[in-house]
């Protein structure tokens, strides 16, 4: 019979990996919870027309990667591809903004885009999401990266490039957007076929082509940054200077822009050398009218996304000893020994301890072995003998000293180890 494997771009995530993924998710939240912000859990399927609204219909996501279906209510539903436009919708319908002025939220979970599955990125991919809702000031911009820079390096990765760029505002991107289309204008046949779609519906997207022929035609493109008005070119200078005094450096990438619509003004990146063409680690920026947009006030808002598929390939490589060990293993011989054993091991479970078990019956140089596979700190022997005499054998399995202890003693003599290891 054949064996079925999974979906293409859909990956497993083994438990050798998942440990590494709990280490962030736990970092993120401690880190996050210093900040100010509080975790919201958002469904796996929106309506479809919310991120038509709120990504922009001219997108790539949009137009060619999202998962929608039309339902039995004949009402068409998508799969979330990104996570900000339903924090967005959760904010407005339950009027969050009611309760404060500045609201600072966070999720983590399963996104979901159909497109060419490559190294960190599938077709289910998983993101860790954080919104500041209700503050326009440039301080804010600078609060929420200098946070994100400390998460990574909390993490342990210190080798990442930040790069930011001011995408400017609904008054002052128009003028910027035709200059880049009178540019390109006659030098359509030098692009891909994507940028030449986008040029007629989102040119600002053009910029964000890997394709090293659409790079050298806009090289010498004009500069978004030269098209700021003067509200969005004080309000970029605050961020910069504001980063300088926090200690994080940056550069200027004038080139960045994000593939979503909804941006506005600082935009960001940082970005590693060791994933290849697709280098970013965690995007983000600032989104002023998203909020109007989606049928709520006049709200400022900024955030980012982190791959975490990314994140995590990148951990794996700066540090191997995240995966918890067991402390005890109990090596029973015997139906008697092992359902004492069985009693003695879960007792400490219930109070903490990771403690590991073998009902098969092997011999007790099989068990040993296994003891010895999986890491364990000690071993404690239970036979036939032991349980005639009440006293077990507690050895250490890395000295390979042994000791007697008796029944009634044990949980208290491991739990008493287990605060010194």
């Amino acid at each position: 019979m054949e064996i079925i494997t999974a979906v293409r771009g859909f990956k497993d995530i083994l438990p050798g990996e998942a440990v590494k993924w709990h280490f962030v998710e736990q970092t993120a939240r401690t880190i996050f919870s210093s900040f100010g912000f509080r975790e919201i859990r958002l469904p796996l399927l929106e309506k479809t027309e919310l991120f038509k609204r709120g990504i922009g219909e001219a997108t790539d996501i949009v137009e060619k990667e999202m998962y929608t279906f039309l339902d039995k209510g004949d009402e068409y539903l998508t799969m979330r591809p990104e996570a900000t436009a339903g924090v967005i919708r959760a904010y407005i319908e339950h009027s969050l903004f009611a309760a404060d002025p500045v609201v600072k939220l966070f999720t983590m979970g399963p996104m979901f885009r159909r497109e060419r599955p490559q190294k960190g990125r599938y077709r289910q991919f998983h993101q860790i999401d954080a919104e500041v809702l209700g503050s326009d000031d440039p301080q804010t911009d600078a609060e929420l990266i200098f946070m994100l820079v400390h998460l990574l390096h909390t993490l342990g990765l210190m080798s990442l490039k930040l790069e930011i760029n001011s995408l400017g505002c609904r008054d002052c991107r128009p003028a910027f957007r035709t200059a880049i289309t009178e540019f390109l204008s006659g030098k359509e046949g030098e692009l891909c076929g994507d940028c030449q779609r986008r040029l007629h519906t989102n040119p600002l997207r053009v910029f964000d082509c890997k394709v090293k022929e659409c790079q050298q035609v806009l090289a010498s493109a004009p500069r978004l940054l030269d098209f700021l008005c003067d509200a969005c070119r004080d309000h970029f200078e605050e961020v910069q200077g504001t980063l300088t005094l926090y200690g994080t450096p940056f550069s200027v990438n004038s080139r960045m822009v994000r593939g979503l619509d909804y941006y506005t003004r600082t935009t960001f990146e940082l970005t590693t050398e060791s994933l290849g063409a697709q280098n970013a680690v965690v995007g983000g920026g600032r989104f002023d009218g998203l909020v109007k947009d989606l049928g709520g006030p006049e709200i400022a808002g900024i955030g980012f996304a982190i791959g975490m598929e990314r994140l995590v390939s990148m951990l794996a490589l700066a540090d191997d000893g995240l995966d918890q060990r067991p402390l005890l293993y109990i090596a029973a011989l015997g139906d008697g020994a092992k359902k004492k054993s069985g009693l003695i091991c879960n007792r400490l479970r219930i109070k903490g301890i990771y403690a590991e078990i073998d009902y098969s019956g092997k011999s007790l140089k099989s068990q040993m072995k296994r003891a010895d596979k999986l890491g364990c700190r000690y071993t404690l022997i239970v036979g036939d003998r032991e349980m005639d005499e009440q006293i077990a054998e507690l050895r250490d399995m890395r000295s390979s000293s042994q000791i007697k202890i008796s029944f009634d003693k044990i949980e208290d003599y491991v739990i008493n180890i287990a605060k010194e290891n």
